[in-house]
This record gives C-alpha cells, sequence and structure tokens, in this order.
C-alpha cells in the first residue's frame, strides 16, 4: 500500500544574507525530517516565515507577508502558520496581537528545532498558539548541512554571529545577542562543503565581519588569518568581504586584500554619517578624517578595489549642515556603490530616546538629495566603463529579454548594480557560473550592458 504523502512546508525568507543562511539551514532540516520544502504556501500544510526586524520598513515588510499566509489560512489553502526570526526573537508572544491567525512564534534558538515544532502543530497537541523564544545561543550557529537558495556558483559563509558595537540606532544586538565568532575549523570545514557543493564564490557575512575573533582574546582568531587560510584552502575561485566596520579595519586585513585572488578586490564599508557629532552620538567610534584615511590607504594598496557603503539620514538633531556632510563625503570619495537609509527609531536603542526628532518630510527630502548624488556617481562610473574589457560571471537571465545578468569582481550579488552581457555569440549558451571576457557597449543607468567577445580568462579585476 502507498503511504503516506509527505507534508508540505512552505518557507518565505526576508531580510538580509544572514538571515538567508538561517533558511538554508531551516530547509535542510525540515527536508532531513522528512517534510517536503517549497517556496509556495498556497496548498501547504505549513507555512513558515523568517523575519527580519532591523527597521520599520522590514516589520512592514514582514507584517504583509504574515498577513498574505493569515488570508490563504482563511481561505482553507494553507493549515499551520509559524512565523520566525529575527521579528520573531524580538516580540515573542506580544506578535500574536496583530496576526492573530499565527500558530507558532519561534525564535532564533529555535532554528534547527524547526520540525519538532511543525509536527507538534499538524498534529494538534497544544490548544492555541505555541511561542517558543529563548535567548540566543552562547556560541555561534553551526551552519553546514544547508539547502542553499542562492545560485549554485555563490553562496553565503557567515563567520560571525550577533554584535558588541551597540551602535545607538541599532536593536541588532537586543535581538541577535552579543558576538560570537565562529571557530577557524568550523568556517573552513562550512567553506568546504560549500565549495564542494558548486559554490565558486564565498560571500563572508555577520554583523560585523572585522570584529572576528575579538570575542575569544588570546585564541589568536582575526579575520585576516581566516582570510589567508580561506585563500590557501577553501578552493574558491572569489572570495568577497561585506559587513566590515570602519573603526575595526586592520592593517592585516588590507594585506590579505593586497595579496589578490580569490579574495577579490572589493569591500563592504557602511559608515552611515559624515559628522564627527552625529558618528559620535551613534557609537560608531569613527570620524570623518579616519573614514577619509581608511579609504586612501584601501586605494593606495589595493589595485582597482570597489567599495560599498551605506549612509543613514535623518538620525535625531541632525541639522541641514550635517547632512550635507555626507553630500561633500559621497562627492569626495565617490564610492562604487552606495545605499541610503531613513533613519529608523528602533525602541530600546538609546537614540530612540533622543531629542529633536527630524521631521519625517525632512528624512524623506534628504533622503532624495543624497541618493541623487550616489546615482549621479554610479551613472558616470558606468559610463566611464564603455569601451573597457572586463570578465565577468553569470548569474542567470536577466530581467530584460535578450541578455543574462553577470557581475565583474567589483560587484556584490543582489545588492550591487550588474553587468547585461547580449545573449550572442559565445554568450548564446552561458548559463548561471559560467566565466565570460566582455567589452562594456554602453551604460544603462546603474547599470552596463556588454557584448560577449570570448571566455572568461579567470582575472577578477574590473
Amino acid at each position: 500500500m502507498a503511504g503516506a504523502r509527505p507534508r508540505i512546508v512552505a518557507l518565505v525568507s526576508l531580510g538580509c544574507p544572514k538571515n538567508l543562511v538561517d533558511s538554508e539551514r531551516m530547509l535542510a532540516g525540515l527536508a532531513l525530517a522528512g517534510f517536503a520544502v517549497s517556496g509556495d504556501p498556497d496548498g501547504a500544510d505549513v507555512a513558515v516565515v523568517n523575519t527580519c526586524a532591523f527597521i520599520d520598513l522590514a516589520r512592514a515588510e514582514a507584517d504583509k507577508a504574515i498577513a498574505e499566509l493569515e488570508r490563504l489560512k482563511r481561505a482553507g489553502r494553507l493549515g499551520r502558520i509559524i512565523v520566525a526570526g529575527c521579528m520573531a526573537q524580538r516580540e515573542g508572544k506580544a506578535l500574536l496581537e496583530r496576526h492573530p491567525g499565527v500558530d507558532g512564534v519561534a525564535g532564533l534558538a529555535q532554528r534547527d528545532r524547526l520540525a519538532d515544532l511543525c509536527r507538534s502543530l499538524l498534529e494538534k497537541r497544544s490548544a492555541g498558539a505555541v511561542v517558543r523564544v529563548e535567548p540566543c545561543p552562547a556560541s555561534a550557529p553551526d551552519d553546514r548541512e544547508r539547502l542553499r537558495l542562492t545560485p549554485r556558483h555563490y553562496a553565503y559563509l557567515r563567520i560571525t554571529e550577533g554584535c558588541d558595537n551597540r551602535c545607538s540606532y541599532c536593536a541588532i544586538p537586543e535581538i541577535r545577542g552579543p558576538l560570537r565568532s565562529k571557530p577557524p575549523d568550523a568556517v573552513l570545514a562550512e567553506a568546504g562543503e560549500l565549495t564542494a557543493d558548486g559554490a565558486r564564490e564565498l560571500v563572508l557575512v555577520g554583523q560585523d565581519t572585522t570584529a572576528y575573533g575579538r570575542d575569544r582574546p588570546g585564541a589568536g582568531w582575526t579575520l585576516a588569518r581566516v582570510l589567508a587560510r580561506l585563500r590557501a584552502e577553501a578552493g574558491a575561485e572569489w572570495i568577497r568581504l561585506m559587513y566590515t566596520h570602519p573603526a575595526s579595519f586592520g592593517e592585516d586585513v588590507i594585506e590579505e586584500l593586497a595579496r589578490g585572488l580569490p579574495i577579490v578586490p572589493y569591500v563592504d564599508l557602511p559608515i552611515q554619517h559624515a559628522s564627527d557629532r552625529i558618528l559620535e552620538s551613534m557609537g560608531r567610534r569613527v570620524t570623518r578624517a579616519d573614514i577619509e584615511r581608511l579609504v586612501g590607504r584601501l586605494r593606495e594598496a589595493v589595485a582597482g578595489i570597489a567599495l560599498r557603503t551605506t549612509f543613514i539620514v535623518g538620525y535625531p538633531g541632525e541639522t541641514e549642515a550635517e547632512f550635507e556632510a555626507c553630500l561633500d563625503l559621497a562627492r569626495k570619495v565617490r564610492f562604487d556603490h552606495a545605499g541610503v537609509f531613513l533613519y529608523s527609531p528602533e525602541s530600546g536603542t538609546r537614540a530612540a530616546a533622543l531629542p529633536d526628532p527630524v521631521p519625517t518630510e525632512v528624512r524623506r527630502e534628504r533622503w532624495e538629495r543624497l541618493m541623487g548624488v550616489c546615482e549621479e556617481i554610479a551613472q558616470e562610473s558606468a559610463r566611464g566603463m564603455v569601451g573597457r574589457t572586463l570578465e565577468v560571471r553569470v548569474d542567470g537571465a536577466a530581467r530584460e529579454a535578450g541578455y543574462l545578468a553577470a557581475r565583474h569582481a567589483g560587484q556584490a550579488p543582489e545588492v550591487d548594480s550588474a553587468v547585461l552581457v547580449k545573449r550572442q555569440g559565445s554568450a548564446r549558451r552561458a548559463k548561471a557560473g559560467d566565466e565570460l571576457t566582455v567589452r562594456v557597449t554602453t551604460a544603462k543607468g546603474y547599470d552596463i550592458a556588454a557584448e560577449a567577445i570570448g571566455p572568461g580568462r579567470g582575472d577578477a579585476r574590473p
């Protein structure tokens, strides 16, 4: 007699790459426990939404996703709903006040026990919603055995969890806990698993990757040493460094970047502001002069380095002159990629209690002005690439018909601009993960369009 069909669990993953790593672990755990996993909650026995709670926009996105699951449940097209991740950790039972259709709330410590909660809800062993929220584990999570959601040729490698910086505007330490560095051998083991699974690019992530090892004084754990081991042992073609902090960016890390491939000439360096007073209030532990010196040193030491940053505008008490310092720094430094966030008051943070909030309309206007400057710089940079020859890696089909989406080493997946390669010649049959040599033909806003002139040569520099 045929066995009963496996129960279907659908997962909706929101938020940053660190959340995506958790989602991939959730999926693998559910599959190993015998569940059929899906990305479509319509018709599923259980839907899990892995939430972000970093800023108000992220919470609004999570609320919208949960509300849609509740609608499916009311229509009889979905069985149970579980809210997991950062919003679950931060709000716990209070989340049910907004979302009475939720059946389970699973904090971060429940990530690897999600199958047990699904079974409990499906067997109706508990009356009402089940809330399982505990303090974050004392060590960094083991992220091996993942069912990856990224294209096969790149993967996120988390090296730290939690944060000790306590920036005044940020609730992450309250949600994710203090800094916990993953042991170097564990980092290498996970990197080996990912490359064995086809990942040719490893993207290093954490709340603050340059703080790696600070929680283990005397152990000799440093980011530079981990980079050196990854260079020698991981088997990756590209290794990319994200989520660094300007206050803890050591010369030894710069030296590792300068050694070249497989560590690509790229750094994600969130600076957040350019006013010394605002930087001090934020708790960033750097001045504008420090930032400019670090950028200068990186560009001096690492040929062709691409720099990504983020700004926060509308911080409490921010004056027009202090905001204009951000405009000035953006024009002076000319970051290759930049994101701008509106300040979001987060409950329980120091900044939320500060006087002189910047009116919403002023925050929005400043966001538009700074975004305009960053867009102008990015578009000028794109126009300056016309005629150049680049080595790129294909990510897949582009949204624009007839083109492939690709990246050179100065572009991170999902957050930066792209190289749009026309599907002709040697690119006609190219697939995700393939390398191509291309010539840039035109600028398309942030992106650049190119034509393939041959297979890739393995040179990562743009």
